[in-house]
């Protein structure tokens, strides 16, 4: 009874630690969502309300590894446990570092301003975000769904948003060439993009740890980096 009952009690302090890494990933995506729209469509409440939430995303990673430690601490877990215990920190990690990125896009809102941004700009960037956006939805209910192979083939699907900062990093440089007024808007944007490509780049993260508890293998840690603006810039 004793051994059950131990049983039971540490699978319910794991799916304790399972809900906050989903709740935080919902989160993330929200924030992503509104950080981007409110860039967009100029909106400062928006804007506030996603610097807001970051807060919520601190406490609930603070949440989490005090959870995981005290798992740890108390139950010795083994083998596939720990690792679902250790990568669920790490994941946690990175998801609160989205959180960061998508309230630092959000505290840029008001800097851009509505009349700066050509439509054909903003098209670029919502594309860049939608992209961004599938990832971080993604990447949570294919770890919730134990889909192992998805994972796989979502770390290898963050090229596409690689190839489209470049594209966007690209245009921006050709609006400030054209006319030294934008350059300020879209040093801005520029900054936003960049944001949108790390958040990727920890989406990627984020997948090769749920692969890894999934499976107990490590992805390939080969996978091409497309992002080519450091070729792109002018040379001094």
């Amino acid at each position: 009874m004793g051994e059950h009952h131990t049983v039971a009690s540490f699978d319910e302090d794991l799916g304790a630690i399972s809900k906050l890494i989903s709740d935080m990933g919902e989160l993330a995506g929200s924030m992503v969502g509104g950080a981007t729209k409110a860039l967009l469509n100029s909106d400062n409440a928006l804007a506030q309300r996603v610097v807001s939430d970051d807060a919520i995303m601190d406490a609930r990673q603070r949440e989490l590894d005090d959870r995981a430690i005290t798992l740890i601490a108390k139950r010795q877990p083994m083998a596939n446990d720990l690792r679902a215990v250790v990568g669920s920190i790490r994941m946690a990690g990175d998801l609160e570092r989205i959180g960061d990125l998508a309230k630092n896009i959000a505290k840029r809102v008001g800097t851009v301003g509505l009349s700066v941004t050509p439509r054909d700009l903003s098209h670029s960037i919502d594309v860049m975000a939608q992209l961004v956006l599938v990832q971080v939805q993604g990447v949570i209910e294919e770890y919730a769904a134990a889909d192992a192979a998805a994972l796989a083939k979502l770390r290898n699907d963050d090229e596409r948003i690689d190839v489209k900062y470049t594209s966007v990093f690209r245009e921006l440089l050709t609006y400030m060439m054209e006319d030294p007024r934008n350059i300020t808007a879209c040093t801005h944007l520029l900054f936003c993009a960049k944001n949108l490509e790390r958040i990727g780049d920890h989406v990627t993260n984020i997948a090769e740890n749920a692969y890894y508890v999934l499976t107990g293998s490590q992805l390939p840690a080969n996978r091409p980096k497309q992002d080519e603006t450091a070729m792109s810039a002018p040379a001094a």
